[in-house]
């Protein structure tokens, strides 16, 4: 396969409580074998909460908007720009801090699964739980 083009019209969103997600390239929607690649819009106030992927490593890439990146405890302000590399198996966490949409791009490889994401949900552990 030499590729294809993944159209944003053509890509419809996937709803959910906290904002929505677009799935750019993953092995259902592209054939990726080592990359999946999801936009991410967090509504404000809400976020999306501790977390870890044990076999992959993500590259969080803000677009827009105000974003309050955790990384394992260190927590961090990103905007416009900047950027996070979470080694796998790290819990990270993302929340929208500002006044408007966050739209986020994640980059995650390898694809693992036959969605080519895994996540394993740690927001009511210690010492997750209590952090914000």
């Amino acid at each position: 396969m030499t590729g294809t083009f993944m159209m944003s019209a053509d890509t419809p969103p996937e709803e959910l409580d906290w904002g929505k997600l677009r799935w750019m390239s993953h092995p259902p929607s592209t054939g990726a074998g080592q990359l999946t690649v999801i936009e991410v819009n967090i509504t404000p106030g809400n976020g999306h909460d501790f977390h870890k992927h044990p076999d992959q490593e993500e590259v969080i890439y803000c677009i827009s908007g105000k974003v309050e990146q955790w990384l394992d405890q260190e927590m961090r302000i990103l905007g416009p720009g900047d950027s996070v590399f979470i080694g796998a198996g790290v819990v990270h966490a993302s929340f929208n801090v500002g006044y408007n949409d966050a739209k986020l791009l994640a980059i995650l490889g390898p694809c693992v699964g036959d969605q080519g994401y895994e996540l394993v949900d740690v927001a009511s552990e210690a010492p997750w739980k209590d952090l914000r």
